[in-house]
Parts: structure tokens; C-alpha cells; sequence
């Protein structure tokens, strides 16, 4: 890939698991957290060096003690030590 980027998530809506797809220009440190609408981190899905390429990881709507959220609207965040993309997502019940 030319560029690091989010290719969204899908299904989107989901209920209950979402995949989140990325890609990446060159190898990087990659962290992929999740957030409620009030902007807190409710879960932390990758944090770990990718190489160049496209990636993806599933969300299974639980926060990171295991419970699972409510419905709404959440956001995604991929970031690397350059860059931060983030990407909105629905969890329907």
C-alpha cells in the first residue's frame, strides 16, 4: 500500500463482532483501541508491530474487563508513532 489507511469496519452495523481493516505503508508499531462516545478507551485490540501491508482484527463488543457495551456508536482508533486514523462504528442489539 501507498499510504496508511482504515478501510472501515464490517459489518457496520454489527451485533456482536465487527472487523476493523487497516493497511499500512511501511512497518510500524500499530496500536487499535476502541472508544465510547464519551471518549473513553473501552478496549485495546492491537498493540504490536505490522509489517507493511493490509491488516485486520475483530472487536467482539466487550469492553476490556469482558463485559459486553450497550448499544451505540463507537469509534476506533489506529495509530502508529506518525499518524492516527479514526473510524465510527454501531453496535446494534
Amino acid at each position: 500500500p501507498a499510504e496508511f489507511s482504515l478501510h472501515g469496519n464490517y459489518p457496520n452495523p454489527f451485533n456482536p463482532v465487527t472487523t476493523i481493516r487497516y493497511s499500512l505503508s511501511n512497518r510500524a508499531n500499530v496500536t487499535v483501541s476502541v472508544y465510547n462516545l464519551m471518549g473513553q478507551q473501552i478496549f485495546d485490540l492491537v498493540n504490536r508491530y505490522h509489517d507493511a501491508g493490509f491488516h485486520q482484527v475483530t472487536w467482539s463488543g466487550k469492553d476490556n474487563v469482558g463485559n459486553t457495551v450497550p448499544s451505540g456508536v463507537y469509534f476506533y482508533r489506529v495509530t502508529t508513532k506518525d499518524e492516527s486514523l479514526t473510524g465510527k462504528m454501531l453496535l446494534m442489539k
